[in-house]
């Protein structure tokens, strides 16, 4: 079904302007009745973080802003979705145009700068879908004039402590000036100690929440040892491996390559996929990790669990495939348990990590 609403409708959207088109689709997911996705392959099943994943297959962060379409993509056949990133006070984030298609490369830049409706508007979308099914994960960030950019990710945690199934520090964006800083030593200590110790506030009163952090693709491996010696110190419950990149291969050949901003999509998925190896060596499975940057295929898919992925975050190449991606990579996945004899996705995590180092 979603394969046939795809050969329709994304050719339409690539007549029309990048970000009216994700703006339509968002408006399609909330307005239009859509088909349940078929139940799982019991192969594909983890529980991760004290939370019951259906298939490993999530949507990244950046698609669904103010958590507008969390159950409507579930029902589409995500095994988990994440809204944001969002702020605590509402911003516009850059100036328009900030989204370009690179259509040679397949690829995405975008500089959106956490445009978002604020912590107060998702937060009542949020407790409105709070007893169904499924799970929904906030980003949080900052807002680009905070006087404390720390305190707005606790205000983060408290905010959404009730209606979050995780939530993902994000400190890795490249669109608002000065945020990666917070991935470097004190700052990323003093930001993990506070956001931490709400959660475990908020958490005497309601259900324990997992904190996540992600991180960007353009780290040195001396950058990457900090992070995640201060992580594993801290006791972050996961990292999610990567953010998009500042960096402009010399494989693409689209013009829009030369627009400022974070590039996705296959020209991020060696970088991404290397650095996630990195971290899985060194975090010595204390925690779990999501891989994200360039996922358009089964194959593709496969090999972030490879290299440690135990889950996978996916978006960009939804603009050129669509939502039958999904299916089809659940089904490569399935296929590639069944070819290696094995029962359970987990068994494949960090199978071969050592292709990637």
């Amino acid at each position: 079904m979603m394969d046939f609403f795809d050969r329709l409708g994304l050719p339409l959207m690539r007549m029309l302007e990048a970000e009216r088109a994700h703006n339509l689709t968002v408006l399609a997911l909330e307005r239009l009745p859509l088909p349940q996705a078929a139940l799982d392959h019991e192969s594909l099943g983890q529980t991760v973080f004290g939370l019951d994943f259906p298939n490993p297959i999530g949507m990244a962060a950046g698609f669904d802003k103010d958590a507008r379409v969390p159950d409507a993509l579930l029902r589409l056949g995500f095994g988990f979705t994440e809204v944001g990133t969002l702020t605590p006070r509402p911003q516009p984030g850059n100036p328009r145009p900030r989204l370009f298609r690179l259509l040679e490369d397949r690829a995405v830049i975008n500089r959106f700068g956490f445009n978002n409706g604020g912590h107060e508007a998702a937060r009542r979308r949020l407790e409105k879908r709070s007893r169904h099914p499924g799970v929904v994960g906030v980003n949080i960030g900052a807002n680009k004039d905070s006087g404390d950019r720390t305190a707005d990710y606790v205000a983060g945690i408290a905010a959404f402590a009730d209606v979050a199934s995780y939530f993902a520090v994000n400190i890795s964006s490249p669109n608002t000036p000065g945020l990666r800083d917070l991935q470097k030593g004190d700052a990323l200590d003093d930001l993990l100690a506070r956001t931490l110790d709400m959660r475990d506030q908020m958490a005497e009163t309601l259900p324990f929440r997992p904190v996540l952090l992600k991180i960007a693709p353009d780290l040195s491996l001396a950058e990457l040892d900090q992070i995640v010696k201060i992580a594993r110190a801290r006791g972050v419950d996961g990292m999610i491996v990567s953010n998009t990149t500042l960096a402009r291969p010399d494989t693409l050949r689209d013009e829009a390559q030369d627009e400022p901003g974070g590039l996705s999509g296959p020209p991020l998925f060696a970088p991404s996929t290397r650095m996630l190896a990195q971290c899985f060596i060194r975090v010595e499975r204390q925690f779990p990790l999501i891989g994200v940057g360039g996922v358009d295929s089964p194959e593709a898919a496969w090999a972030k669990i490879e290299a440690g992925a135990t889950l996978i975050q996916l978006y960009s190449a939804l603009v050129f495939e669509g939502m039958g991606l999904i299916d089809r990579i659940k089904s490569g996945l399935v296929e590639q348990l069944a070819e290696r004899k094995m029962s359970q996705i987990d068994e494949a995590i960090g199978s071969a990590v050592g292709d990637w180092l």
